[in-house]
């Protein structure tokens, strides 16, 4: 990234904290709430806050005086977005499941995308679990750049913060997106795609009455809610379409396993898994793995061998690049 391009997003970052920061101490509320407000503020024609003292308002509307929405890119805006909601993780001591996927994470698995569907015209992506929308618009603007094919776009998201969150960042990145405000598991009537990424959310599902309808429910007790999403996911994947998924490394190694694996028997086949540098994690309990599985139809087949390894550290410029010309490979002469 260019100094000028880092500069730009420091500089958009400062004044949504500014005005974050302002929010937050005029209302006594959390940084995140104030975030959102900020972020409706900016969209909006009316400068007035008749919640606030009039000496806040006007700083507020001060902070924004110059501002022009056009003088920033889209990824300029996500990139900001992103570094404020870190920043509202921080100061709120947010959940676990607010926190959000890694760049570099995302590029990676954006670039096993580009590799799959290079020289497609068209390409249509979900995500179930969309939290903040920043994991889909971040592939978003790097197929745009690395296949030229301008995705069309959906996310799934029950929680009402980072749905607010999701819509005002694809909003202000001027991308067409298809948001649903609700419960993914209880069956959203969201559209079938080429491919299926998610950060999936890792623990039980809480609401055992929805998840029986799913063959990766539990027999006994609450059910996985990863378990119950991948399912979800694959439903929603074309014929040999791809679900492309952040699990635990552990994912196969528990006794709940057994439930996905049949399930998937016939229907789904999985493609690769590939385990995610130790260093980004607290432990190992906590490491993840992206896992690739392909639906069965339209000329799909289980690949052999199936794509099994660990990304070297991503500090380690040389070694990582290898391991990118080894997924090539096997992309063009084993999966493709």
């Amino acid at each position: 990234m260019s100094v000028l391009a880092q500069g730009k997003i420091e500089q958009l970052f400062d004044r949504l904290n500014r005005s974050t920061e302002l929010i937050q101490k005029a209302k006594d509320q959390s940084y995140l709430d104030s975030l959102i407000e900020t972020l409706g503020f900016i969209q909006s024609d009316d400068d007035e806050d008749d919640e606030m003292a009039p000496a806040d308002a006007k700083k507020l509307t001060n902070i924004y005086a110059d501002f022009d929405a056009d003088d920033y890119t889209a990824e300029t805006f996500r990139k900001a977005i992103q570094m404020a909601v870190l920043k509202a993780i921080r100061v709120d001591t947010i959940q676990a499941n607010y926190q959000l996927t890694p760049d570099t994470i995302a590029n990676v698995i954006g670039y096993i995308i580009s590799g799959i569907f290079h020289g497609k015209k068209e390409l249509s992506i979900l995500d179930p679990a969309m939290g903040t929308a920043n994991l889909l618009t971040a592939i978003y603007h790097q197929l745009q750049t690395s296949i030229g094919v301008t995705p069309t776009i959906s996310g799934i998201e029950n929680d009402d913060a980072m749905f607010e969150l999701a819509a005002d960042s694809v909003e202000l990145q001027k991308i067409h997106a298809e948001l649903f405000h609700e419960d993914t598991i209880q069956n959203v009537l969201a559209p079938v795609v080429d491919v299926v990424v998610s950060d999936l959310p890792i623990g039980y599902y809480p609401i055992d009455d929805n998840a029986k309808g799913f063959a990766t429910h539990s027999k006994t007790g609450h059910s996985y809610v990863h378990h119950l999403l991948i399912e979800f996911s694959m439903k929603h994947v074309k014929p040999g379409g791809f679900g492309f998924f952040l699990v635990p490394s552990q994912l196969f190694q528990t006794n709940e396993a057994k439930q996905l694996l049949k399930w998937m028997q016939g229907k789904v086949y999985l493609q690769g898994l590939l385990n995610l540098p130790k260093e980004l994690f607290s432990n190992a309990a906590a490491q993840k793995a992206i896992l690739i599985l392909q639906n069965a139809g339209s000329g799909a087949n289980q690949v052999d061998p199936v794509m099994l390894g660990e990304f070297p550290s991503f500090k380690d410029q040389q070694a990582f690049t290898k391991f990118l010309t080894e997924i090539d490979d096997w992309e063009q002469h084993d999966l493709l």
